[in-house]
């Protein structure tokens, strides 16, 4: 087997076509279709299988892509390492966050990283949580900033920042519940959520299952667009404090006292367990230094309600840090 071959089949595997492959890679179909026949025939199973008019993965294709995905990002990741490690200050630091992590979080944390350290490339990847697992896990990116790493998965936890989710609503929304039984009132309203796949959306529906309500549920694909519709008073919504804090202060939207909020979170910097590059380890020391972030520590196991699990209180944030000392952690 090639390189070549194991991108083609990476680009079939994503896009289930061999015509969008093509145009992807610049290749001629037949060139797709013979680099995958002769990777299957060297491998003696068969990766792929017709689906309507494209292709999806067999089991064994479905496992072998995950395999092929990191070791591709491994070879695609080691010359910037390379060129990282005989000159820090030209290396790139590569870093992806959930939507309200980039858009609240990370600008004062690169805001930092830029005064020190000028000449290093940056690449911010946005996107929800399943996204952002899929970047790391390919090796695209070295830090993640989201929320708990899911169950099962191993990572190293670089630095941890609490933060709060608070269901809000426009005020005149919120003042139509005056006076009625609250439960009665959320479960008449429109819940406005995130896309499958997001972290906050999963949360949501575990807060809305605690409640015992099955409201009227509207799925928006951005927080600004989450933020606008919650603000004309298009319905109600669980969100990070930290992506409404303008909201708040003007009046534009309330907090609503629902039973067990505001849920008490923490936000996580993450990176697969090993060394870090020198420019990711920079912006580790970046969080911890002024970022509100402290060092991660050993937590108790999460109640099987995700709107009811406590958090501890954090400890006193470190002063001047000069390297993070990563905790590896598997989640169960």
């Amino acid at each position: 087997m090639t390189l070549n071959q194991l991108r083609t089949f990476l680009a079939v595997a994503d896009s289930g076509s061999v015509r969008a492959a093509a145009d992807q890679l610049v290749v001629t179909q037949a060139a797709v279709s013979a680099s995958l026949a002769t990777l299957q025939k060297s491998l003696g199973v068969q990766l792929l299988c017709p689906d309507g008019r494209g292709l999806r993965l067999t089991a064994a294709g479905a496992a072998y892509a995950g395999y092929v995905r990191r070791a591709v990002g491994l070879l695609d990741e080691a010359p910037r390492a390379a060129a990282a490690a005989a000159d820090p200050e030209r290396g790139e630091l590569r870093i992806a966050a959930v939507t309200t992590a980039a858009e609240q979080i990370m600008p004062a944390l690169l805001n930092g990283f830029r005064h020190l350290h000028p000449n290093v490339g940056v690449l911010l990847e946005a996107g929800n949580r399943d996204r952002v697992s899929a970047l790391i896990d390919r090796h695209q990116v070295d830090l993640v900033l989201g929320g708990r790493p899911e169950p099962g998965r191993d990572a190293a936890v670089q630095a941890v920042r609490p933060h709060q989710l608070v269901v809000v609503a426009a005020p005149g929304l919120a003042a139509s519940a005056a006076g009625t039984d609250l439960l009665a009132w959320l479960a008449r309203q429109t819940w406005l959520l995130r896309e499958l796949g997001s972290g906050t959306r999963a949360t949501t529906e575990a807060l809305l299952a605690d409640l015992h309500i099955v409201p009227l549920i509207l799925t928006l694909g951005s927080n600004g667009a989450i933020r606008e519709s919650a603000g004309v008073g298009l319905g109600v919504t669980l969100v990070s404090r930290d992506a409404v804090v303008p909201e708040l202060s003007s009046g534009r939207l309330v907090e609503l006292p629902v039973p067990g909020t505001p849920l008490h979170r923490d936000w996580y910097l993450v990176a697969r367990p090993g060394p870090l590059p020198v420019p990711a380890a920079w912006m580790v020391d970046e969080a911890l230094g002024g970022g509100g972030f402290h060092r991660p520590v050993a937590a108790a196991p999460r109640a099987d309600s995700p709107a009811a699990a406590p958090r501890r209180s954090p400890p006193a944030r470190p002063g001047n840090i000069l390297r993070a000392r990563p905790v590896d952690v598997t989640f169960k």
